[in-house]
């Protein structure tokens, strides 16, 4: 069964108000009434703006300008109706999606465990290395120290875990505010032209900008954390009748969209950054985080790249961490099966250590397991529709037919551009 944080006296609380709202019994008017509700959705995002998108949207910017922007914007709409599914599978079934899949279809747990495990190795590697280079960059230390330095800081936030839901909440959405922040900044300092909103305009330019297109999806619609959100909605709230399940939908769609919306400006604001910054400035070879935080410097100033590197060293905490609480719900739910956390932070860090070690460039790696990552989404997305469009399954949250039709759509779409990815890949090498 899926281990439950024990509940802390700020659980008890903020659940007593949320069990008074759904009753109309609370005091609580305005937002108020909404912040019981809040906080899966920002444990999500994470996922979003990890790593993998400091690496994809900066190469993107410097190589291409503002011309990929139209496909973060679609790709963090994707996103916001997928983590809507997933969420409202955890409140209606009170089970997460890996559940459902070995409840439902036994035979593929096993192999849905094994890939699910691989993309969760991949999307660690990112995160992981991401606040490595984090911390070599603003204290000057070797990558390797600083490997060492995010293997505690995850340790100790992961055991945050033991003291409810919402601590650990409380302190990733101060991880989420703190890359808002530092963008701002670069935003500020950067100053993107109007030329930017050109970016909207969906069109690519030759098969390098289909390849970090392809990557950019990849880092933005992330397949653990389409497993992750359902496990934390479900039974977090204590909604008994249909009534008051309708009523925890409404106030997850309000904090999917609050989250989902922070993490699109974000990177949004990212690769917008990386245009004004590198392409206009004619220094669209920039396409490794080292080197663009060295030439911060000279172009914008050291505020600039101390916020590039602050951004980066938070995304990297908050997302390695989610990235571990992942991947209990992924072998708990798959296969029934459940190791320490400290154990599973040992070996999904394994692999960074390795390619540190073996002196690999962080930022190429970085990209290659955003595309890995692009792969394995359509293994959780595909499951996902076909159960939160079954009325048997989801009651009165069953998806109406225009959000099945889009979520097939966003799946075609993305298994489409995998397939063209690979063509174009073999057809050139």
């Amino acid at each position: 069964m899926r281990s439950v944080p024990t509940p802390t006296n700020l659980d008890e609380r903020l659940n007593a108000e949320a069990v008074a709202i759904l009753t109309n019994k609370s005091k609580r008017r305005g937002l108020a009434r909404l912040t019981p509700f809040l906080g899966p959705a920002f444990i999500a995002s994470v996922a979003y703006m990890d790593p993998g998108n400091f690496a994809t949207n900066i190469q993107g910017g410097a190589q291409f300008g503002y011309l990929l922007l139209w496909v973060i914007l679609g790709a963090s709409l994707m996103a916001m109706l997928i983590q809507n599914l997933s969420a409202n599978l955890g409140i209606a079934t009170g089970k997460n999606l890996p559940e459902m899949i070995r409840e439902r279809w036994p035979r593929l747990a096993w192999p849905y465990w094994v890939q699910a495990e691989l993309v969760a190795m991949a999307t660690d590697l990112a995160e992981f290395l991401g606040a490595s280079l984090a911390f070599q960059l603003l204290f000057g230390i070797p990558l390797l120290w600083g490997a060492v330095l995010t293997a505690i800081v995850t340790f100790s936030l992961l055991t945050l875990q033991k003291r409810g839901f919402r601590p650990i909440e409380i302190a990733i959405t101060g991880f989420v505010f703190v890359i808002a922040v530092a963008y701002l900044v670069q935003i500020v300092l950067s100053r993107p032209s109007l030329s930017a909103l050109g970016g909207f305009i969906p069109r690519f330019e030759g098969p390098d900008s289909l390849y970090l297109a392809v990557g950019i999806i990849g880092a933005t619609v992330m397949p653990h954390v389409i497993y992750l959100h359902s496990a934390l909605t479900q039974n977090r709230i204590p909604a008994t009748t249909q009534a008051e399940k309708r009523q925890v939908a409404r106030m997850s769609r309000t904090d999917i969209f609050v989250a989902m919306g922070l993490a699109a400006l974000i990177n949004l604001s990212m690769l917008a950054a990386a245009a004004a910054a590198f392409y206009t400035t004619g220094n669209s070879d920039v396409a490794d985080l080292t080197v663009a935080y060295r030439t911060l410097t000279p172009l914008l100033g050291g505020a600039a790249a101390i916020a590039f590197a602050l951004a980066l060293l938070a995304s990297g905490l908050s997302s390695s961490t989610v990235g571990t609480m992942a991947g209990q719900v992924v072998m708990q739910g798959f296969v029934r099966f459940s190791i320490p956390v400290w154990l599973r932070r040992t070996i999904t860090m394994l692999p960074a250590f390795a390619v540190i070690l073996m002196g690999l460039d962080p930022t190429s790696t970085l990209i290659l397991s955003q595309v890995v990552l692009s792969f394995g989404i359509p293994f959780a997305l595909v499951p996902l529709l076909v159960f939160t469009g079954r009325r048997e399954v989801m009651g009165e949250l069953t998806s109406s037919r225009t959000v099945q039709v889009l979520g097939w759509l966003i799946a075609a779409l993305i298994i489409g551009l995998n397939a063209y990815l690979l063509i174009q890949t073999f057809a050139g090498g």
